[in-house]
């Protein structure tokens, strides 16, 4: 076997080894990119659920609230107006700590993502 023969055989096995290499990455990335995938729509899917139940629990809640405090105050539109002035004043405190919110999440989701790579 001379040495350019050799070279020849180093060479194709190294072409081969490169391509098993491509062709595994590949896979890999497309393994991966399917984990995260479904990782985030089952978490939208619980988030979904779980917040469908408890916007009818609060609807049943405030409901209930105002008609209570209407009674109490002998007017009803009166305590639908509280309850409504409730919910204005804590959307106006979700306005205002949106930031810290945002923050928050992306490092909760940011630990998961890395925590699985």
């Amino acid at each position: 076997m001379t040495v350019f023969e050799s070279l020849n055989q180093t060479k194709d096995k190294a072409a081969d080894n490169a391509e098993k290499y491509l062709k595994s990455s590949k896979e890999y990335a497309k393994l991966k990119a399917f984990h995260y995938s479904v990782l985030a729509s089952s978490f939208v899917a619980r988030s979904l659920a779980v917040g469908v139940f408890l916007i009818i629990a609060m609807i049943f809640l405030s409901v209930a609230g105002a008609i209570v405090i209407g009674e109490t105050l002998d007017n009803g539109a009166l305590g639908f107006l509280i309850i409504g002035a409730i919910y204005l004043v804590f959307s106006f405190l979700g306005y205002l700590v949106r930031h810290r919110i945002t923050t928050s999440v992306l490092k909760q989701l940011s630990s998961k993502f890395y925590k699985h790579s």
